[in-house]
């Protein structure tokens, strides 16, 4: 009950930001079941059961599940090597399952490990391609479906060559309705009025300008209409016969259930779909403005289960995705209700108004996913990393870069990379300051530890104290150090302990903690110092 009560505290907020998320996916749902050589209804039985099923199970607040751009790769290449739909499915059922297994392993855990500039770089990244792939919409140039954020296209051109191609393709009556439906959507919140009117977000009020613009062009028989091939395909079943067709079932026959391709293809898609979602899952906890924690494992079993029920009706493999969730959260979702009536919707809009959907240009969504683009891309992200220094820029713009002109994988791939580089290279190197060259015959040898002292330094502490000289005095300053690892305290207290006594070497130890349990070799107390940056 308390869960229940929960899902219905701000169903006002949840039902505008669902009916937003409704608006986004339904393109997105159709685009990406295009560009994966599917069935387009398979990505709408994707999409409602993202909403409802796995928003459901899910404990993410705001994230949004549905079919992904991330996949259509492996599922244009698996429909075409298993040779039909139904086999297909049968691997989709089968990664469902093996997605299940890994969420009762607590593989999820490993979403603990993505670095914050690798995650939002990654979202930054998505901004642009989502930006960039929009521009061709809103100008009415719409060669490239919806869902498709490849950087090389089918025919061999780039993402960059057909934004700059569109400009050749022109049409006057899309770019009337993108730029009405940026105004709108604009200074919606910027009226008090309309900003309290929560139930009507502003991506609705512009999807039904568009449509008015677009019917009086038509009714006025101008130039300006925009006809169809730029506006929602939504498949339309004439009757009831005709609707159930649009399922299909998977084949379940021992041979293809024991057919070794069969099962590559569903490791791949359940590896591949719980790393993305995985990934998705951070960035939306990072983008949830109450910062909210999401089970991963949960997520997993949750992806499973939804994966397992796409399989066995005839809809494409889902993850949860950052376009849906972006926007799920601009939109102002409070809870996971937003989700699923954003499934809710995807079902009910099929069953009834698919003819008055069918009606809605695609530049006005593509408005909408202008500024969501905007948003997740925003110039002071990189001012902000910029600012944070070299160890988190680098990693951070270099997983723009490759999520950008390679794909998301290949992209969170590589900063993860080169931030345990950095990681690698900051802890040799800045673990401790200490020159031996500058030490003389009765001086007292400084070495200064820095914030952090991992067993990563083991090494090259040690080697740095077996160089001390006998008869010496050392003192090792820990006053700005937050952690030192268990292995290095160790190394320490032997040090203290043998080469310290046998070498006449006086050790004093400064700023360590009372529990770090180490004392100085006279027996003193530690002496405890005014942290530095204070």
């Amino acid at each position: 009950m308390a869960n229940k009560t929960n899902l219905l505290g701000h169903l006002k907020s949840d039902f505008a930001s669902g009916l937003v998320v409704f608006l986004v996916a339904l393109p997105l749902c159709l685009g990406i079941a295009l560009a994966s050589g599917a069935p387009l209804f398979s990505g709408i039985i994707s999409g409602v059961i993202g909403g409802i099923v796995v928003g459901y199970l899910s404990k993410s607040h705001v994230s949004v599940t549905g079919p992904a751009a991330g996949l259509t790769a492996i599922v244009l290449a698996a429909i075409t090597d298993l040779g039909a739909f139904d086999i297909f499915l049968t691997a989709v059922l089968l990664a469902g399952l093996l997605q299940l297994l890994l969420g009762f392993l607590k593989a999820g855990s490993i979403s603990n490990y993505f670095p914050n500039n690798v995650i939002e770089g990654m979202l930054v990244g998505i901004g642009i391609i989502i930006f960039v792939k929009q521009i061709p919409h809103a100008v009415g140039y719409d060669k490239i479906s919806e869902g498709d954020t490849s950087f090389v296209q089918k025919d061999g051109s780039n993402m960059f060559e057909t934004f700059l191609d569109s400009f050749n393709y022109i049409s006057y009556g899309s770019i009337i309705i993108t730029l009405v439906s940026l105004f709108i959507l604009i200074v919606w919140d910027k009226i008090p009025f309309l900003k309290r009117l929560k139930l009507v977000p502003a991506a609705l009020f512009a999807v039904i300008i568009g449509i008015v613009l677009n019917e009086l062009f038509i009714r006025t028989n101008s130039a300006l209409q925009i006809k169809e091939g730029h506006l929602v395909t939504l498949p339309t079943p004439s009757n009831f016969d005709d609707f159930k067709a649009m399922f299909m079932l998977p084949n379940l026959s021992l041979e293809v259930v024991i057919n070794p391709k069969v099962w590559i293809v569903a490791g791949t898609i359940a590896v591949v779909a719980s790393i993305e979602t995985l990934l998705c899952i951070e960035a939306s906890d990072r983008m949830d403005r109450h910062k909210r924690y999401t089970n991963t494992n949960v997520e997993l079993k949750a992806q499973g289960i939804g994966n397992v029920l796409s399989g066995l009706i005839g809809g494409l493999p889902m993850t949860s995705v950052v376009v849906r969730s972006s926007a799920n959260v601009n939109a102002g979702a409070e809870t996971k209700m937003s989700t699923i009536i954003h499934g809710l919707l995807l079902m009910i809009s099929v069953l009834t108004i698919a003819p008055l959907l069918n009606r809605i240009p695609l530049a006005t969504l593509a408005a909408i996913l202008l500024l969501i683009g905007y948003k997740l891309a925003k110039p002071n992200i990189f001012k902000h990393f910029y600012q944070k220094g070299i160890y988190q820029f680098i990693p951070f713009i270099a997983t723009v870069l490759a999520v950008v002109f390679l794909d998301l994988l290949k992209g969170v791939a590589l900063g993860m990379i080169i931030s345990i580089f950095f990681v690698l290279r900051g802890n040799f190197k800045r673990a401790y300051l200490f020159k031996k060259e500058e030490y003389h015959d009765g001086d007292v040898i400084h070495i200064q530890l820095a914030q952090e002292v991992s067993f990563l330094n083991k090494a090259a502490i040690k080697n740095t104290l077996k160089e001390i000289p006998a008869n010496s005095t050392v003192e090792i300053d820990a006053s700005d150090t937050v952690y030192i690892a268990h292995d290095v305290l160790d190394l320490i207290k032997e040090f203290q302990d043998v080469k310290a006594a046998e070498n006449n070497i006086i050790v004093r130890l400064v700023g360590f903690k009372k529990a770090y349990n180490i004392e100085n070799t006279d027996g003193q107390q530690v002496i405890v110092k005014q942290n530095k940056k204070e």
